[in-house]
């Protein structure tokens, strides 16, 4: 082997380093991934517990929203194993010509006679600089190589993860549609949630056909009766929870790309997300109002109010007493079959959160800024 086929192997074998995560990365995403697809085994443990629960409209939407959970899980876990076999595919691709380069010089180094490995053109010292060379370079060769294939490994791991993800999918995604049907019906059928108080069903319907914007309709909810009949609850020693899974897209105060400025946030969720109560409160108002779809408005306390809107489905009526985490309504749009979940996921776009709840919270009619209330 000449001393130009050593320098050449040890610039390929430098390249190379490229291209190694280490199994340890491989190992996180796959126990993401893995995670996930526990998440909603687990789910439908609690689905089937749920029949059998004496609280069953709790038990279901405990139920939906560990599906949503195991659904956002697996999809963020899907994500970060497609961006690792995009990147993987993408370095094998461009160093193709330098792998081949390199398992060429590794077969020559094991192919040439041992004789021949002992001579140099350049004579004695040309041949000691080669022999010591190789003496140096062939086990950072040999540990680039076995990189080369743990990232093959890894990367037919990654592939494997997406092709099992496909049944796991398919199983969770009709059994949330279940368990969504059964919580409807569970609580279309309840007849014992208390009452604060009765609307006067003339005067909402009049509010309702006068109002002309959502604050509007807020102001006029104050001068209803059954405003400020819900006791002040306990001061909340820790930012509430947000009432659909999904993630923030416009803040108090922000303009979107139209210029439009809302004194609320607008969440992104995905279709036929669960929204519930984030706290103990009575319902003022639930139904269609304006363009807004279905809305529900919340009373936690006198002169405070939190306005949900956006859903496709309202549960409650006015003056209905609810505690926290009890369902008040669903997202519209379809859900997405397992095939266009993983395509989805895929193409890296806005992880199927199509639907948008709009949040506004009003301290004397006056809107406040939700993060004072609420965790992001």
């Amino acid at each position: 082997m000449t001393l130009r086929a050593v320098i050449m192997a040890a610039t390929l074998a430098g390249t190379l380093g490229a291209l190694s995560i280490g199994p340890a990365r491989a190992q996180t995403l796959e126990q993401t991934a893995r995670a996930a697809a526990e998440q909603l085994i687990a789910a439908g443990d609690l689905l089937a517990d749920a029949n059998r629960a004496s609280d069953r409209i709790a038990a279901l939407t405990r139920t939906v929203r560990a599906y949503e959970d195991g659904l956002s899980a697996l999809r963020d876990g899907l994500r970060q194993v497609n961006a690792r076999e995009r990147v993987l595919t993408t370095e094998f691709e461009d160093r193709r010509a330098e792998v081949a380069q390199l398992l060429g010089v590794l077969a020559r180094i094991g192919h040439t006679p041992a004789p021949l490995l002992n001579l140099h053109p350049s004579g004695p010292v040309g041949t000691a600089q080669a022999g010591q060379m190789v003496a140096a370079i062939t086990p950072a060769l040999q540990a680039k190589v076995d990189t080369l294939r743990t990232d093959l490994a890894d990367l037919a791991l990654l592939r494997d993860l997406q092709n099992h993800a496909r049944t796991t999918l398919e199983t969770g995604l009709a059994e949330v549609q279940t368990a969504r049907t059964e919580l409807a019906t569970a609580l279309s059928n309840r007849t014992d949630r208390p009452q604060r108080f009765v609307q006067d069903a003339n005067a909402m319907a009049t509010l309702v056909q006068n109002a002309d914007t959502l604050s509007g309709f807020a102001d006029g909810l104050s001068t209803l009766p059954g405003a400020g009949m819900t006791p002040a609850p306990e001061a909340a020693t820790t930012a509430l929870p947000l009432p659909v899974t999904g993630q923030v897209l416009r803040t108090f105060g922000e303009a979107d790309a139209a210029g439009i400025v809302r004194n609320g946030w607008l969440i992104a969720t995905t279709p036929g997300a669960l929204v519930t109560s984030p706290l103990d409160a009575t319902i003022r108002y639930a139904g269609p109002l304006l363009d807004q779809g279905q809305v529900i408005i919340l009373e936690p306390s006198p002169n405070e109010l939190i306005i949900l809107s956006g859903m496709s489905e309202a549960y409650g009526t006015s003056g209905t007493i609810l505690s926290q985490g009890a369902p008040v309504g669903v997202m519209g749009g379809t859900l997405p079959r397992a095939q266009d979940f993983l395509r989805e996921v895929g193409q890296g776009g806005g992880a199927g959160r199509s639907e948008t709840l709009y949040i506004e919270v009003r301290d004397r009619n006056t809107p406040v800024d939700p993060a004072d209330w609420f965790a992001q």
